[in-house]
């Protein structure tokens, strides 16, 4: 579990091919004072487990179901990439629940300067968008994010964020342009509930179904649905 607060940017420096995914050497400097073999590190939104750690970085396993679903299928030497440790249960949360477990990818679509801060836009799949709320959290590149906008008309599928510049500047947000793709992660807490919902519909408890169906109601009122 991660917190989507970028604790440093890195950079993948080697790459191998194997015969299930690739494994990748990171380049990084901060991180390697607190992870060790075998520890969970969030690399641009995926959760990866250490395989080795050196005195300048260390290398991570990617999976065939990572490379398919993730940014990572493009990767290529010298890619700049987001990184965190994982959350410690004295930590403290900054952020959101991020689990690193990424959704899909999505693709900017729009940057727009404002003063000293920036509005990213980003499109993403139609499916994604059930669990995307305004003003709820989501995660791209691993980076926690607030959702400043997303569309009035159901058949759209595209959210806007706002970047603080001390966001901007710390993260790989900085080097990115339209057209670049980015990992989504979307709000945890909104899977579980709608989860919780669709299972409860197969429910022979009237109270619990009548509970559930207001429940819906708030929910689709305030945007989650």
């Amino acid at each position: 579990m991660f917190t989507g607060l970028i604790k440093e940017t890195g950079k993948i420096v080697k790459i191998l091919n194997t015969q299930e995914g690739k494994t990748i050497t990171v380049q990084c400097r901060n991180l390697l004072e607190v992870i060790n073999t075998g520890d969970s590190v969030c690399v641009n939104g995926c959760c990866l487990t250490v395989r080795s750690c050196g005195s300048g970085g260390f290398t991570a396993d990617l999976s065939f179901s990572t490379l398919a679903s993730t940014t990572f299928k493009n990767i290529k030497t010298g890619y700049p990439v987001n990184l965190e440790d994982s959350l410690k249960l004295n930590g403290q949360l900054g952020g959101h629940f991020v689990s690193g477990h990424v959704d899909d990818t999505g693709e900017i679509i729009r940057i727009e300067k404002i003063g000293k801060s920036y509005l990213f836009s980003f499109n993403v799949k139609k499916e994604l968008m059930q669990y995307i709320a305004l003003k709820g959290s989501i995660a791209v590149d691993g980076i926690s994010l607030t959702v400043s906008a997303v569309p009035a008309e159901r058949n759209k599928a595209f959210f806007s964020t706002a970047i603080i510049p001390h966001t901007f500047e710390n993260t790989t947000l900085r080097i990115k342009k339209n057209g670049d793709p980015v990992n989504i992660e979307t709000d945890l807490l909104a899977k579980y509930i709608k989860n919780l919902i669709y299972y409860s519909d197969n429910s022979t408890n009237h109270a619990v179904k009548t509970e559930d169906s207001k429940l819906e109601e708030k929910l689709r009122e305030h945007g989650f649905f």
